[in-house]
């Protein structure tokens, strides 16, 4: 189960769907790199389960080893015991001989039970060796997902601030009027253009005002001259 359990681990890690994770956070940055750390992690326990399991079929295929070795010796063991009875036997010594093939049978019974023993072993060395072998491959897949996880962060943070530099530029160009440049320079000379025209308005004003005075002055002296005539033609009469 335990082996299950990992294999079963390895192999959704692997299949990962980072856009799916990244699409649901608030900083995708932060959240490529938390998931490169909890990535980094799995991998690391990921390669310490992985390193068990390979030390279990170890110590199976160590087992069958000594299984084999054993079930060879206990054969040689019978083989020398048998022929040692037959010459007792030809020697007329049959009780010597009897106690050898018992010790003959002896051995042969230790020979198959190791036989047996590695025999029944081998199925589960051999489904331990696939288990290895899908574990290395699932811890190979990760290790690629990683690489390609640091590739596709380096990538969407350098994405990221270059969005980031044209937003922006592109708020600073929205504070200025970019259809038409002078209407700041446009409101100020219509500013000029009505104080120029109030400074004309006003001159004009005083100078109306200046031939009124002249004006006046003009239809004085016209009286006096009318009084001084009118007196020199009485003082004549």
């Amino acid at each position: 189960m335990a082996k299950q359990t990992v294999l079963g681990r390895v192999a959704q890690l692997a299949k990962a769907n980072v856009n799916a994770l990244l699409d649901q956070a608030e900083d995708p940055q932060k959240m490529l790199d938390q998931l490169i750390r909890d990535y980094t992690e799995n991998i690391r326990e990921a390669e310490q389960a992985v390193a068990t399991t390979i030390g279990d079929l170890r110590l199976l295929e160590e087992d069958h080893k000594e299984d084999l070795a054993a079930a060879a010796e206990w054969g040689g063991k019978a083989i020398a015991a048998s022929k040692k009875a037959d010459v007792l036997r030809a020697d007329g010594n049959a009780a010597e001989a009897d106690r050898f093939d018992g010790l003959a049978k002896v051995a042969l019974g230790r020979q198959l039970r190791s036989e047996r023993e590695a025999k029944d072993a081998e199925p589960s060395i051999a489904a331990q060796s696939e288990v290895v072998g899908r574990l290395k491959d699932g811890l190979d897949t990760m290790k690629i997902k990683l690489t390609e996880l640091h590739s596709k962060r380096d990538q969407l943070v350098a994405r990221s601030k270059s969005a980031e530099a044209r937003n922006r530029m592109l708020d600073a160009a929205h504070s200025i009027d970019v259809l038409d440049p002078t209407s700041e320079l446009s409101r100020f000379e219509e500013k000029v253009r009505r104080e120029e025209a109030r400074a004309l308005g006003r001159e004009e004003l005083a100078a109306s005002s200046l031939d009124a005075q002249f004006e006046q002055l003009d239809s004085l002296s016209d009286t006096a001259e009318v009084e001084a005539r009118l007196a020199a033609l009485k003082a004549t009469t």
